[in-house]
């Protein structure tokens, strides 16, 4: 079959009912052929949420490949059923990831075509797939990447908030001390922050985030491109409360912080002076700029130039 062929209306009537032929995929009553997909590994973006958010190349690599390596088989069985792809999955994850390296390296030494796809989104981003890609690039195998759907651009961009410079931070930590420590690290970024968190701990997250960032703009981002997609743009105070009247929150969630303002940053800058002064009555300038610099989230460098400072005024 070459090029699109227009489906019986048997067959659109029977719709999902009827299995498609291996290399091909169906777009509403259409029948595209994919070709056999290059050698090597394919990381291919999926959608986040709305499964119409996909691109016909990734469409056209997930029917043509030998296999398919999915964080969730049973996510991405959805998706291939929803474009009639048949194709062989297997499980690829944290867990398994170690033992199941070097058998995916074997296979792609000998030829094959690998497609890599997370549950939602652009696999690599917060994602077990990272140490596969550096080792196929290591032993220099091909590495095809196929963009699409990201939860962290359409956070952001949903957010309204300044996109000329933004800082991906992953998912908050759960514990509560590790998240303070880690939100005071970032307290300093000149950056629009953007983060994961899940429902179960977004209103102790906010409430720190409200404590650590004061009065900053944000947003959070409640399943993006799904049926129920919510953005709330609020000042973190007003955010963490409005969020800690809910009886339940559900679903997957992104949280933009704005990067501090003029105002904040003399206070920012203030306070770590401060703090760098107090530390070099107890420390070498090299032992209180490694504190403070691990503190602040600050470079160490930057951080030691300013102690070395601070120590030749003293002695003047």
């Amino acid at each position: 079959m070459s090029g699109a062929e227009r489906m019986t209306g048997a067959e659109e009537a029977n719709g999902e009912d009827s299995p498609s032929a291996p290399g091909t995929f169906r777009i509403g009553g259409v029948v595209l052929s994919a070709p056999p997909a290059a050698p090597g590994l394919h990381v291919v973006a999926t959608p986040i949420g709305n499964l119409a958010d996909i691109t016909l190349r990734a469409l056209q690599t997930l029917a043509g490949v030998e296999l398919i390596l999915a964080e969730d088989t049973r996510q991405t069985r959805k998706l291939l059923q929803r474009y009639r792809i048949r194709a062989k999955t297997q499980a690829y994850h944290e867990h398994n990831a170690a033992r199941m390296r070097p058998r995916v390296l074997r296979q792609l030494e000998n030829g094959a075509s690998i497609a890599l796809v997370s549950d939602a989104g652009t696999p690599l981003v917060s994602d077990p797939g990272v140490r596969l890609a550096r080792a196929v690039r290591e032993q220099g195998l091909p590495l095809h990447v196929l963009p699409g759907p990201s939860a962290v651009i359409a956070a952001l961009v949903a957010s309204g908030l300044a996109s000329e410079r933004f800082m991906f931070a992953g998912f908050i930590p759960a514990k509560a001390g590790a998240r303070r420590r880690f939100l005071e690290e970032l307290k300093g970024e000149q950056a629009t922050l953007i983060l994961f968190e899940s429902p179960h701990r977004i209103k102790a997250a906010l409430s720190d985030m409200a404590e650590v960032f004061g009065p900053r703009m944000a947003a959070l981002c409640r399943e993006l491109t799904k049926l129920h997609e919510e953005v709330i743009r609020l000042p973190l105070p007003e955010l963490a409360q409005e969020m800690a009247l809910r009886e339940s929150i559900r679903g997957e969630i992104v949280i933009v912080v704005a990067p501090p303002g003029a105002a904040e940053q003399k206070a920012s800058r203030e306070t770590l002076e401060q703090a760098l002064r107090e530390a070099l009555r107890e420390s070498a300038p090299s032992r209180a700029a490694a504190d403070i610099a691990r503190r602040f989230g600050r470079p160490k460098r930057e951080i030691y130039e300013l102690a070395l400072r601070i120590s030749r005024d003293r002695e003047e």
